[in-house]
């Protein structure tokens, strides 16, 4: 009976095409008519759009946040009379406050429930990003604590506010740095649109923190410019209470709060990028193919060039940039040292420019297979390298419009000009060959041959015991021959044995020969390619560390040369200046990053 009903059912689209072809006597299921089927792709479907609604909702959540925020942060730039930066700090407590709730009830609560967390993403959270936030965390507690010390020495003329605002940072960023440590790669399976809302949350009140500290730098930065001509203005004036003393431990403060506050904005945009890919990730269902079951190592065997250039290269920068901030800081910043810093751009961007085309070309004959797998974190590896990198690519042509309107051929116009050009080049150069590299699968063919040289071991291994069966099963047939031959017997089944052991080993013989000389014609004829990635792969790295520290610890000759100032005006090459250089800085950071990854994999 139920054939026949099946049988007479209206055939499906999936199977008109193969009607004709099957037998007419034959009865085919269709799954579609059957309500578990209908019932589980139902599921499927409500669980995807609960999926997208629920992150519609936390990122509308987010959006309303920093809108709120940047409102409340620009409203103290143009309007510091009705809003007052007390205003934006106790907005900012507010919202951590907030966050460490909802970070604790993450960690003692959500994730410990049954079944909370079944999966983890492998690609998310590298080691190298949780040390980021872990480094930058550091400095940034560090930074708090000169705040609150610098402020206990004025405590006469400052708010408590000023004293709790960082106090209330420390505890934020040491619990938020926890969060990443430990649980960066969770897939969490329960409560989800609250999981997802506090997660955005916690991006929100990060992007904040971050416009907050790049204001805060632009003030910084313009104090540092112009305080020649306050002196020269002012010389004479009383200094009032508010004034810091002339003491060791107040200079020790301002010039540890002017050095670590860079980092303040790095650990904002790392916060953001990992809370981020957990925001992915919340629902998300791993199945065993995306499991990597060999994770590329960190070595340095075989890579000599790459070292030795990106040392050299680090080490000469380290003396430009000294040379600069001792010139910079006794006195205004004189042609020469200008002329220095800028050749050394032109010298190293070539060299980075030319060592990623190389790469790229490599890796286009290298003929690998690409990894085509949802990875939600090499997609925002490459969302943050192109954002990123549109910092000191949109200040560069600003400068090519500045120098060309004025006079090119000026010496020092004609360098920026250079400098401006390489930059621009540069940067697409690296962006292409990392985006190229992280959508690259492993090189494991090394590996496999070793896998498959042990299986041929002990598929081989494996027929000795089953030969030795045989042999004394034969054994125990020939029990009943008489005496006499009995020694015969043995000795001919010895011999038997001998020579299929022999030949056993034989083929165990052969079976490594051909797995190892295809090994090594494998490694000989990607040997060439694998070392070249390697070695451009690590000269970039160095070469990004020492781009990146640089701009970090206050050197700023595209504010100081005065070109684009005086063309532009003061107040809208700053902002520019305030846009594209914590871009740019972020930039080179995590370059290193995708850098790292592309080395290991190469």
């Amino acid at each position: 009976m139920l054939g026949n009903k099946v049988s007479r059912q209206k055939p499906c689209h999936h199977c008109k095409s193969r009607s004709a072809s099957a037998p007419p006597d034959t009865s085919t299921i269709h799954y579609e008519k059957f309500w578990l089927y209908r019932h589980c792709s139902s599921v499927q479907q409500r669980n995807r759009q609960a999926q997208k609604a629920g992150q519609l909702f936390s990122g509308l959540l987010a959006m309303n946040v920093v809108f709120l925020g940047s409102a409340f942060i620009s409203s103290v730039i143009f309007n510091h009379v009705a809003i007052t930066l007390a205003d934006v700090w106790i907005l900012l407590s507010i919202l951590k406050l907030l966050c460490l709730c909802w970070i604790i009830y993450y960690l003692l609560g959500t994730s410990r429930q049954p079944h909370a967390v079944l999966y983890r993403d492998s690609h998310a959270g590298p080691i190298w990003i949780r040390g980021s936030v872990l480094l930058f965390g550091s400095f940034s507690i560090l930074l708090n604590a000169f705040q609150i010390g610098y402020s206990a020495i004025l405590i006469q003329c400052k708010t408590r506010v000023e004293i709790l605002f960082p106090s209330i940072e420390i505890l934020f960023i040491c619990t938020q740095a926890f969060l990443l440590w430990n649980h960066s790669k969770d897939c969490i399976q329960v409560q989800h649109n609250f999981t997802r809302c506090g997660l955005m949350l916690t991006i929100a009140t990060n992007l904040i923190l971050w416009l907050l500290a790049v204001t805060n730098d632009t003030i910084h930065m313009e104090i540092d410019s112009q305080l020649r001509e306050v002196e020269q203005r002012f010389a004479g004036n009383e200094t009032t209470s508010c004034t810091c003393p002339n003491t060791t431990i107040c200079k020790v403060f301002q010039k540890g709060y002017i050095l670590l506050y860079p980092f303040s904005t790095e650990y904002c945009l790392v916060c953001c990028s990992v809370l981020y890919v957990m925001w992915k990730n919340v629902g998300r269902h791993i199945s065993h193919h995306h499991v990597p079951h060999i994770k590329p190592k960190f070595k340095l065997h075989g890579v000599v060039f790459g070292p030795l250039l990106g040392t050299a290269a680090v080490i000469i920068g380290i003396c430009v940039f000294m040379m600069y901030q001792i010139q910079a800081t006794s006195s205004a910043p004189n042609l020469q040292v200008f002329v220095m810093y800028y050749s050394y751009y032109i010298v190293l961007l070539p060299l980075m420019s030319v060592g990623a085309v190389i790469g790229t070309i490599i890796h286009a004959l290298e003929k690998k297979e690409l990894d085509t797998l949802k990875n939600p974190t090499r997609s925002l590896d490459v969302i943050l390298l192109m954002g990123a990198a549109l910092g000191q690519i949109g200040m560069s042509y600003f400068s090519i419009v500045a120098i060309v309107a004025t006079d090119p051929k000026d010496l020092l116009n004609s360098l920026i000009l250079s400098y401006s050009v390489l930059l621009i080049f540069q940067n697409i150069t690296q962006n292409v060959f990392i985006i190229d590299g992280l959508h690259r699968q492993p090189f494991v063919a090394a590996t496999d041959a070793r896998h498959t040289g042990h299986a041929g071991k002990h598929a081989v291994a494996s027929e000795l015991p089953g030969e030795e069966e045989t042999t004394t099963s034969n054994k125990q047939e020939h029990t009943q021959i008489s005496p006499d031959t009995e020694e015969e017997v043995k000795e001919e089944q010895n011999h038997e044995a001998y020579d299929q052991r022999r030949v056993s080993m034989l083929e165990l013989g052969q079976e490594i020969q051909k797995l190892s000389l295809s090994y090594l014609h494998s490694y000989s004829h990607l040997n060439w390619k694998r070392r070249a990635l390697r070695e451009i792969s690590f000269f970039l790295v160095l070469c990004n560390i020492i781009l990146w520290v640089m701009p970090t610890f206050g050197a700023h000759p595209v504010f100081e040369n005065g070109l684009e100032k005086s063309f532009y005006g003061y107040s809208t090459w700053f902002a520019i200046v305030n846009f594209g250089l914590p871009l740019g800085v972020f930039y080179r950071m995590h370059s290193v990053g995708g850098l790292l990854e592309v080395y290991m994999t190469a």
